[in-house]
């Protein structure tokens, strides 16, 4: 396939996945379907925080999720403003590489195979509590098999909405801790660890701004 029809297919698919996304956003009684991958987002977020401790020779004793959507990760040493950093950046850059990667669509079988095999050495070695095996299982199993079995449009499209996912919930997510930061500062965030780990002298909502 010529280069340029190549991207130009990706972009259109890329806009395919954003405007379904956006629509079930808005319908009501859609959450349910956007509830699993809210999920995998935030065990990408979680993972982040991990992968950045480890980075900064920290250690990781654990990632927790809950039901609600919410996760927290044990660490220890590393250092502290670029570990609480790594939670919505990470989303974030995930998305974005995986946008980038996806301009091929021969490289979304990669892609799958690749965050599969990502989720499950998560799971297995810093899976903390129930919630975290069933969802890393669900999405590392689920990725495998997509990447090894399913048509290649087919795995090209779903690794693209698993793209806009993590871009579109990380940029909701901020927008939850900067109200939170505004109105709530006695609210665990990621962005009050940043203003500790900073000694107080950047509030926590400039924090949220920034990022």
């Amino acid at each position: 396939m010529d280069d340029r029809k190549e991207v130009k297919d990706s972009f259109g698919l890329l806009l395919i996945c954003s405007a379904i996304t956006i629509i079930l956003w808005f319908v009501p009684f859609t959450g349910f379907i956007t509830y699993p991958f809210r999920m995998f987002v935030t065990l990408i977020h979680e993972s982040g925080h991990a992968l950045a401790a480890l980075a900064t020779f920290g250690g990781v004793k654990k990632i927790t999720l809950d039901w609600s959507g919410s996760g927290l990760t044990w660490t220890n040493g590393g250092v502290r403003l670029f570990i609480s950093s790594a939670g919505y950046m990470g989303a974030t850059i995930y998305g974005a590489v995986l946008l980038l990667v996806l301009r091929r669509a021969s490289m979304a079988r990669v892609a799958a195979v690749g965050t599969g095999i990502l989720l499950l050495l998560i799971t297995v070695f810093l899976g903390g509590n129930l919630t975290v095996w069933v969802i890393g299982l669900f999405f590392g199993v689920g990725l495998l098999v997509l990447g090894a079995l399913a048509s290649p449009r087919v795995v090209h499209f779903f690794m693209s909405f698993l793209a806009v996912q993590s871009l579109l919930n990380a940029l909701f997510d901020l927008r939850t801790v900067m109200y939170l930061s505004a109105f709530a500062p006695n609210q665990h965030t990621d962005a009050q660890n940043m203003a500790r780990a900073a000694g107080g002298f950047i509030p926590a909502i400039a924090w949220a701004i920034g990022w």
